[in-house]
């Protein structure tokens, strides 16, 4: 795991006390909040409907126990006892107070975290597969590059203001859980022909008003030269990006409109200038940091474990979980075990700081003091041995978190929406814990099998309702919220946008219409198949006739 060095600490604390600065001027009437809103940006504070919010950054997703405890205690100390894990694996504060931000600030970089880069015309915080470093079908860890995208992007001066925010997403495996094909830039670590490791390079992806699936406009680049080419892609961006018009100033308009071929062509030409210069890391300096994310020291186990499967054998709640939310690791003996924050009826991603604690504690216990942040707002223990899966499992238990839908109908994503937001039309949170309920039945759940939901309370998409297998988009429609559902959507390496299957429900209706989505796929799926994969075969046609027959 990285660790932060004397640079890192100084500019860290410098940030915090300029911002204590500028909270102080807020608070005396000497900034106005129009004057204000820049500085606080900066620094991941956003004012909501009713209260700041603030954003942690956590770098790809990757916590260390120590880390995961101290944001528990900042839930407790600065806002009203929770945090809400986010699709782009950070955390949220919704109810701090101004005048105690520049405290909490001061506390996170205590334990080496910031919120710098969390809003704004900048290059957010990178993500990663949340398994990165144990999946069993890992080419490589992609952490390193990940943390030297962090260093690069970090300040960088001519990055500071680009047209539009700017995401980046990277994978190191073959099945893609990092949703890489919807992000500004998508980086898909595999071998070319010569058996050498690095990257295609997908860029143009993105949700919002206008969803796109992002083009490759290079199949291969090498690792020495994947900084060089990720500023070629930038520069290119800030010069031709559109800033007339917020809503076409991400890349993916520029793709869009310009072409795949004419950006890629674009990018060669840049990158033909830069690639011999001082971004092309050395291999050397490639080690270097491969050896800040060695592995941890792995006991020599067994794969098969004998009390693992005679409790699975006696316990059908645990046998279950580890159906739903335990996936192999790369390592013999070990698992990667998924904790669950989708209780039946509950807020997706939220977490209490009792809870926080104790996945620290438990992550201290079981899996070498290493957390990770899923963009599905969930968390994940990635390195558990195979025996210790029961005990962990009845721990998870005793503090709410052991619900087995990995994956199932009631794992929602779901935006704040019109509880929080100030830009949401519709509320989000409610309708997906009455959807949670509805389907909350974990039988139920494992024979409906993978069924993606994700929940948009506005455009924005900050739910990704495009790439669900349902996506559902709440729109204000004279004063009422309605809801939109869409069909098909990917985040995977499959990646695809959801179609609309027709006019939107009423916040009456749309779960009754969910219901009748789901039945309908039981009786028209062929053996084996996910709902994705019926979906492909059939269309909408059959689910709009359930929808809308009677209309």
């Amino acid at each position: 795991m990285y660790r932060y060095d004397d640079f890192d600490r100084q500019l860290v604390l410098e940030r915090t006390e300029q911002f204590r600065g500028q909270v102080a001027r807020r608070l005396s009437g000497e900034l106005t909040e129009d004057q204000f809103r820049p500085l606080r940006l900066m620094n991941g504070v956003y004012l909501q409907l009713h209260a700041y919010m603030l954003r942690v950054a956590v770098p790809y997703g990757t916590l260390s126990g120590a880390q995961l405890r101290q944001l528990g205690y900042i839930a407790r100390k600065y806002d009203k006892g929770y945090g809400h894990f986010t699709t782009r694996q950070n955390i949220q504060y919704n109810w701090p107070k101004l005048a105690e931000l520049p405290d909490a600030l001061l506390d996170l970089a205590r334990v080496e975290m910031h919120a710098i880069q969390t809003s704004g015309n900048c290059i957010r915080n990178t993500t990663t597969d949340q398994y990165a470093g144990a999946a069993a079908d890992e080419i490589e860890d992609p952490r390193p590059y990940c943390e030297l995208i962090r260093q690069w992007s970090t300040f960088h001066p001519e990055f500071t203001y680009l047209p539009r925010k700017f995401k980046i997403a990277v994978t190191g495996a073959p099945n893609d859980r990092a949703a890489v094909r919807v992000h500004d830039i998508g980086l898909r670590m595999h071998q070319n022909a010569e058996g050498e490791t690095g990257f295609e390079v997908i860029v143009g992806g993105g949700l919002g008003r206008t969803p796109f699936v992002g083009k490759t406009i290079r199949d291969f680049i090498g690792k020495n030269d994947l900084f060089s080419y990720l500023e070629a892609t930038l520069r290119v961006y800030n010069r031709f990006g559109r800033r007339d018009n917020k809503y076409k100033a991400r890349i993916k308009i520029l793709v869009h409109e310009i072409g795949a071929e004419e950006m890629a062509r674009l990018v060669e030409e840049e990158w033909a200038q830069i690639k011999d210069g001082s971004l092309k890391v050395s291999d050397a300096e490639i080690a270097q940091y491969i050896a800040q994310f060695a592995p941890p020291s792995f006991e020599t186990l067994p794969d098969d474990d004998a009390e693992f499967a005679r409790r699975k054998v006696e316990n059908p709640g645990f046998a279950a979980w580890v159906r739903s939310n335990v996936v192999a690791h790369k390592q013999p003996g070990y698992a990667i075990a998924n904790v669950s924050l989708k209780p039946i009826g509950g807020i997706p991603g939220d977490a209490t700081a009792d809870q926080m604690e104790r996945v620290a504690d438990l992550a201290d216990q079981y899996s070498f003091g290493d957390v990770r942040v899923t963009h599905e707002q969930n968390l994940v223990l990635p390195h558990v041995k195979k025996a210790d899966l029961f005990s962990l499992w009845a721990e998870l238990s005793n503090a709410g978190l052991a619900t087995a839908n990995l994956g199932y109908v009631t794992d929602i994503i779901a935006c704040p929406g019109l509880d929080y937001c100030a830009l949401a039309t519709a509320r989000s949170i409610p309708l997906s814990q009455r959807i949670s309920e509805r389907f909350g039945d974990l039988d139920r759940q494992h024979h409906i099998g993978e069924l993606k939901i994700k929940i948009s309370g506005c455009i924005n998409a900050c739910g990704h309702h495009h790439v669900g297998h349902i996506g559902i988009l709440g729109l204000d429609k004279r004063g009422k919220e309605f809801y939109q559902i869409t069909l098909g959507g990917d985040a995977s390496e499959n990646a695809a946008i959801g179609k609309i299957v027709g006019a939107g429900f009423s916040e009456a209706e749309v779960v009754d219409a969910i219901e009748a989505i789901v039945t309908r796929y039981l009786e028209i799926r062929d053996a084996g198949e996910r709902f994705i994969d019926t979906y492909r075969r059939v269309g909408t046609d059959p689910f709009k006739e359930v929808l809308y027959g009677d209309r």
